[in-house]
């Protein structure tokens, strides 16, 4: 027969383990002090957003190709011009924004899609909602990229490219 104590003790590392990775995840997405941060933490960022900048302008061009010349429905588009501008944030990203990473470039890879997947969610449904409220497609995939590049720029500084 196992002790009260011997089995508590056996089911506290399951009930603590959720909690762990919980708050490792929002390690990742918490806001910097922006008091602390230094010339390189905001060269980083001014690094993204031009980066940034560049996949949003691929990305508004393709959506719009898409949208009004090919005829294709406005979250298919927005799927479509995601695809494009992704493999070339990534490069940038990699080689040029977050010059001090360690991790193979498959990883980083890997971990800038899923970060970069999780955008994309958030921008769907963003651009969903303002369509539906009935602002124009277009400018409505300006305005939900836009939105959704803070949470990109943590995830990606803290993980993707750490």
């Amino acid at each position: 027969r196992v002790s009260e104590e011997a089995s508590t003790a056996v089911r506290a590392p399951v009930v603590r383990a959720p909690a762990l990775r919980a708050a490792r995840l929002l390690a990742l997405v918490r806001v910097p002090d922006p008091r602390r941060a230094t010339r390189s933490d905001w060269a980083e960022l001014v690094r993204f957003c031009l980066v940034g900048a560049s996949g949003w302008v691929v990305n508004l061009a393709v959506f719009t190709t898409l949208f009004d010349t090919a005829d294709v429905h406005y979250l298919a588009a927005a799927v479509g011009a995601f695809s494009v501008a992704w493999a070339s944030n990534f490069v940038w990203n990699k080689f040029w924004t977050f010059q001090r990473h360690r991790l193979p470039a498959m990883h980083q890879a890997v971990r800038y899609l899923l970060v970069s997947l999780l955008a994309l969610g958030l921008n769907l449904i963003l651009l969903y909602l303002l369509v539906a409220a009935g602002a124009p497609e277009v400018p409505s995939q300006a305005a939900a990229i836009v939105a959704v590049t803070p949470v990109s720029f943590l995830l990606n500084r803290r993980w993707s490219f750490r």
